[in-house]
């Protein structure tokens, strides 16, 4: 399958409940030969409307944290999310709107081959890496999965909220640029 076939399906989707409410579906933004994967929940409103993940103050800040260690959302990552649609008010994605939307995201993932996933949050996390994933302690560390490098960080939206977590997330950050420096040197 192709990016624009998988986008055009996806578009079509009614795998779920939530593409009765949706605006867009947001398929996801960037570089379709990017090294690194950044995977957030679900479209907000803002993302619903624009069709685009992360866009609105989370995304700003988004951009800004990519910023610090060399990453652009145009230029060299991809971001996507666990499901394509918004869920009503912005609450969290139900387990059954996850299992019902991940085949899309491991299409893209097929795809795309990253050799890094960054999930933005614990929603993302819990999908990807493990169904008991504690955000607040396992933040940070690194998880191989079938060959590519997981990590999980603070979404966007949550540092917004609490501050006090942007140094340990600036940790994180370096981390994924050594990682991302580490495996270039190996190429």
């Amino acid at each position: 399958m192709t990016w624009s076939e998988l986008e055009e399906q996806c578009g079509r989707c009614e795998r779920c409940k939530l593409h009765g409410t949706r605006a867009n579906v947001v398929f996801g933004v960037g570089a379709r030969d990017a090294r690194i994967l950044f995977v957030g929940e679900g479209p907000g409103e803002s993302e619903d409307l624009k069709g685009e993940p992360f866009v609105g103050k989370a995304g700003l800040l988004l951009d800004n944290m990519l910023k610090i260690i060399g990453l652009d959302r145009k230029e060299n990552i991809y971001i996507a999310n666990i499901v394509k649609c918004r869920p009503p008010g912005n609450r969290d994605p139900l387990p059954e709107e996850r299992e019902a939307c991940i085949g899309w995201l491991r299409e893209q993932i097929s795809l795309l081959k990253p050799e890094i996933i960054v999930c933005l949050g614990r929603i993302a996390a819990v999908t990807l890496i493990d169904e008991d994933f504690k955000i607040t302690r396992e933040h940070g560390k690194w998880y191989d999965i079938g060959g590519v490098k997981h990590m999980a960080i603070y979404h966007p939206a949550f540092l917004l909220r609490d501050r006090n977590r942007r140094p340990e997330t600036f940790v994180d950050l370096k981390e994924i640029q050594r990682a991302m420096a580490n495996k270039e040197s190996m190429t």
